[in-house]
Parts: structure tokens; sequence; C-alpha cells
């Protein structure tokens, strides 16, 4: 049986680790070929080698999402390799504490990545998906952040939100401009990817509120958010448009 996104090119960003890794892992074993996009090059070209069947299904390229021309340069990369673009994922982020006293150098770090990061992938997607004359889905990965807050997240929920409402933006812009092209959201809650199993092991004490604060009773695991995404990338959700994929365990109940 053919995958739910047999035939398609995905383009994920942050994808050599956490909720990337999954993503890119589920895509292509569902059939897509998968561009992993990342700073993190020795790990993202491990990955490549290792599910991308000598560079048919998979291959890395890096890329620093606040750097404009890198990403010009990424997507004639992937279009020279795969001949086209069908579905990126805006999962690319940082999340650093930080609260209304906090340094201006580290707002504008956390709102670069996060929001800058996310326009430019969306612009150069919904660019390049054109010129190749295919349908496209974008995701972008905000968090259940970016709909509520806490003390010390001032600029993280800022930055999420601002993912939030571009979404909707460039939502409107592909069904005005009549373009093929579904843009939407994605909020997920806490999932024990490598970076936070590291964080409760260092602090056992806050395994216990994260886990309360989360309705379901656990959190969640990387899959969770990746089958979101593979649903979002697939044409199973062609009604789709400026939506937002609420995957949390009841965090905003």
């Amino acid at each position: 049986m053919a995958g739910r996104v047999e035939g398609k090119v995905a383009f994920v960003t942050g994808g050599a680790s956490g909720l990337g890794e999954a993503m890119v892992r589920l895509l292509v074993a569902e059939g897509a070929r998968v561009v992993i996009a990342d700073l993190s090059q020795e790990r993202g070209e491990a990955i490549a080698a290792e599910i991308g069947e000598g560079g048919k299904k998979a291959k890395f390229v890096h890329l620093d999402v606040v750097d404009e021309a890198a990403w010009d340069r990424a997507m004639d990369e992937t279009v020279a390799w795969a001949g086209k673009l069908n579905v990126l994922v805006n999962n690319a982020g940082i999340a650093l504490p930080g609260d209304m006293e906090m340094e201006f150098s580290l707002w504008r770090k956390m709102l670069a990545v996060n929001l800058d990061g996310t326009f430019l992938g969306t612009r150069a997607a919904i660019r390049t998906i054109t010129r190749c004359g295919e349908v496209g889905s974008i995701i972008n990965i905000s968090s259940t952040q970016g709909m509520t807050a806490e003390p010390t997240t001032a600029a993280y929920s800022a930055s999420k939100g601002g993912v939030r409402n571009l979404t909707k933006a460039a939502a409107v812009h592909c069904a005005t401009k009549k373009l093929p092209i579904r843009v939407n959201s994605v909020y997920p809650g806490m999932c024990v990817t490598p970076l936070v199993k590291s964080y409760l092991d260092e602090h056992p004490d806050q395994l216990a509120p994260q886990i309360a604060a989360h309705p379901i009773g656990h959190l969640g695991e990387p899959d969770d958010i990746a089958y979101g995404v593979l649903y979002l990338a697939s044409d199973e959700s062609k009604f789709m448009l400026g939506s937002e994929l609420v995957i949390d365990g009841g965090y905003l109940i």
C-alpha cells in the first residue's frame, strides 16, 4: 500500500532532533522524500544516512532559519535534488526563559528564530511550490504558549503567538492569490524529547507538576506531534486552511 504522503517532497526545519526528527522519520516512513534542515550537520547527516536509502529518500541541508539568503539556497538545493517541493514544516525554534525584565538581546534572539525564521520559510516555500506548479501544505509549529503565557515566557509566547497569526495571514494570502497551498499551525503540549528528558532528569521535582498540568495524565511523545504533522502534510487535510491543530493532552482546557 502507498503511504499517506507517497510522492510528496517535504522540507523540515529543526529536523535533526526532537520533534523535528520524529516528523522526518514518520514522513519518510509514509512515502515522502524529506529534506532535513538544521544547524546540526553531523546529526542531520547521520539521520539522512540511516533512513535515506542512499540519498533517495532523505537529504540533509545546513540551514540557519534567520538567514534570508540561506533559505533561497536551501530551496534551490531541494528542487535540484527532488525536482519539486510540496510540504514545508517550520519546526525550528528556541525556548529560553525570560520575564518582562529580560535583556532586549534575548528578546530579539527569540523573535528572530521563532517568528522571523517562520516568515522567511513560509515565504520561500510559497514561492518555490508555486514555481514548481505543485499543490502544497505549509505547517507552522507554534506552541500552547502561543495561546497563553507564564511569567517567564514573555518572548517565547510573543513569538509563538506571532506564528499563530502569521499562519492565518499566509493562509489568506494563498487563498486570495488562488494558490493551491494550505497553511496551518500546530500547538504541541510538553513532549518528552531528549532535551526535555534531560531537563526533567536534572529537575525531578518538575515532573509531577508538568504531568498535573496535562489533564490526560501524562506527557506527550514526539510521535504524537509527528502524526498531526503527517495529517496536515497529507491530502486527508485538503479542507483545512488557517486552522489550529492543538495536540496538548488537555493543557489548554
